[in-house]
């Protein structure tokens, strides 16, 4: 039964508990520093602790040289994501007021518009790494793990994570959506990028065609490069199932299928952050 209930009911009731605090807190004001960082923290912590109890892949549990890297990783660009929570709210203020934006909306529904321009954007950017030489070398360091857990979701050059943010984040500015719905949004996104990357035994069953969760987003870390061009979506897959990038073939992606083939990595957090320069 307790298996049965992490499989099937973790990631609802984890992911949406958690959204639900977000948004409650969000509309009611709390302030967003540090009310909304520690809600998420909360949901990406019980992640990691159910990856303990039953894990997807046994041989991904252990250490790959990789935990005190993704750790730094972890750190720094939530350290970034988080930060601009307050950021944006300072920015909003000084920006001119749009009409562009629903703001007579409720605050979920304002939250969830701002997760689908952003995950637009998140969507846009990714697929233009995996085109572009040159922001390939910067997103390289997310594809060179030679395992997925859950601390993959932040192994990102902290340039490249800002790149990824930036067309969403400019368009949301741009159309006046207020920084409650923005923080909101982005502390979500958070959450749910623990999950995508989770060494976690879990499924949505059918629903794993909507949703850019760990049983689909494994396809998009195959070693072999050509195979690796799918499901590039962060939280929908609908952009996928769009622009025909979507693909979930039989079997399962596991031990020694994962990472980047040809020359080794570097496995150093200094040398992932110099190597898009060398």
């Amino acid at each position: 039964m307790m298996q049965w209930a992490i499989r099937y009911l973790s990631y609802p009731a984890i992911f949406g508990g958690t959204a639900a605090a977000i948004l409650w807190a969000a509309g009611a004001g709390l302030p967003y520093w540090p009310t909304l960082p520690a809600l998420a923290l909360a949901g990406i912590a019980i992640v990691a602790i159910l990856e303990r109890c039953q894990p997807y892949e046994s041989a991904w549990h252990t250490g790959h040289g990789d935990t005190a890297t993704d750790s730094l990783h972890f750190l720094v660009n939530l350290t970034i994501l988080y930060g601009s929570l307050e950021a944006l709210a300072w920015l909003r203020a000084l920006l001119p007021v749009s009409m562009l934006w629903p703001t007579a909306w409720p605050l979920w529904a304002q939250a969830g518009s701002a997760i689908l321009v952003l995950d637009f954007g998140f969507y846009a950017m990714h697929w233009l790494s995996h085109r572009s030489h040159r922001l390939w070398r910067f997103h390289e360091a997310h594809h060179s793990s030679e395992r997925l857990y859950w601390l993959n979701g932040e192994r990102r050059h902290p340039l490249h994570a800002i790149l990824m943010g930036a067309p969403g984040m400019g368009l949301l500015l741009a159309c006046g959506a207020p920084a409650a719905a923005m923080s909101a949004a982005l502390a979500i996104l958070s959450v749910h990028l623990a999950f995508q990357h989770a060494n976690l035994d879990y499924s949505l069953g059918p629903l794993r065609h909507l949703f850019g969760v760990a049983e689909t987003h494994r396809w998009h870390h195959k070693r072999d490069y050509q195979d690796a061009q799918v499901n590039f979506g962060e939280w929908l897959m609908l952009w996928d199932h769009l622009f025909r990038t979507y693909r979930q073939p039989p079997g399962r992606i596991g031990k020694g299928e994962v990472g980047v083939q040809g020359a080794a990595a570097p496995t150093s957090y200094l040398g992932q952050l110099i190597r898009p320069f060398l």
